[in-house]
């Protein structure tokens, strides 16, 4: 039953919201962020706790002032996301301002494949349809399988309708064709900031430890593919920001595995700097760090549905 009115609820998110102007698609999301913050679920105390290691020596007015910014941030990706299908490619164009442009097109040119590695921040969304969109470069992409199925579905369906090809979180089968789209010079996406798996990456991550997937960067070992950090944020305008990091390098001497460990650190590191920079628009509401993590299984702890 809670499966069945999730899936409704999303139904109902992407019949309603796109029909609404943006103003008051922009008003509800407020709305509903703050409801979540003042409502102190599981999700928005994580959200702090995750916070407080972003911005050390933050005080408790300060993380809830983070927190409240967070929650609008992660409600304004789901509102633009339940929007985006009717954006026409002039307002996907004009939705985002990109730095470090000049470094995806060096490697798209060069041929040679890229993998677009991206944290939970800002809309990624909004990114993956400004790159097939603005820059002409289609992509491939992998998802989590949700439940019900009909929710994985419909997710798949509105990536795949703004110019993505979405393969199901399915270990080496979906390793597999990145690797061969990467070799024949295409691009891939991926989030990287949490792993999903048992294989992940250990990482310093604000001083502390943590996993993170070690696909991107082993798809950048195995194929040759330039691996580019990207971080988004927003401002106070329409317009949401990127920044296309310098690409991290294979490193000349090491076993593949090490290659690959010092590369995700890298990643890792990446990353850091652009939440460091806006941590409101980072949408981390799950344990990320290993001392926060539970050896048992357990379910999630999200008051809400995590960014697929």
């Amino acid at each position: 039953m809670k499966e069945e009115l999730t899936d409704a609820l999303y139904g109902l998110g992407w019949a309603t919201v796109k029909r609404l102007p943006e103003p008051a698609v922009a008003a509800l999301g407020r709305q509903i962020a703050d409801t979540a913050w003042r409502r102190r679920g599981r999700g928005v105390l994580r959200l702090e706790a995750n916070l407080a290691r972003v911005v050390p020596g933050a005080g408790p007015e300060r993380l809830a002032e983070l927190s409240r910014a967070g929650m609008r941030s992660y409600m304004r990706y789901w509102m633009e996301s339940f929007r985006l299908p009717v954006w026409s490619p002039e307002r996907i164009r004009a939705g985002i301002a990109v730095q470090g442009v000049e470094r995806l097109e060096e490697a798209v040119a060069a041929g040679r494949g890229v993998v677009l590695a991206l944290p939970h921040m800002g809309n990624y969304d909004l990114a993956g349809a400004w790159l097939t969109t603005a820059m002409g470069i289609p992509f491939t992409t992998v998802a989590e399988r949700l439940k019900p199925e009909k929710l994985y579905d419909r997710f798949v369906a509105y990536r795949e309708g703004l110019g993505m090809e979405v393969l199901p979180h399915a270990g080496a089968g979906a390793f597999g064709t990145l690797a061969r789209r990467l070799r024949a010079g295409g691009a891939v996406c991926l989030v990287a900031d949490r792993d999903l798996s048992s294989s992940g990456i250990e990482v310093d991550f604000f001083k502390e430890r943590a996993k993170m997937p070690a696909g991107p960067a082993a798809l950048a070992v195995q194929t040759g593919a330039a691996l580019l950090p990207v971080t988004l944020w927003y401002d106070r305008s329409p317009v949401m920001r990127a920044r296309i990091h310098e690409a991290v390098e294979v490193p000349q001497q090491g076993s593949r595995g090490e290659k690959v460990a010092a590369m995700t650190q890298q990643l890792a590191d990446a990353f850091a700097s652009g939440i460091a920079e806006h941590p409101q628009d980072w949408h981390m509401l799950q344990r990320l760090w290993l001392a926060d993590l539970d050896p048992r299984p357990r379910t999630d702890e999200s008051s809400g549905t995590e960014k697929p």
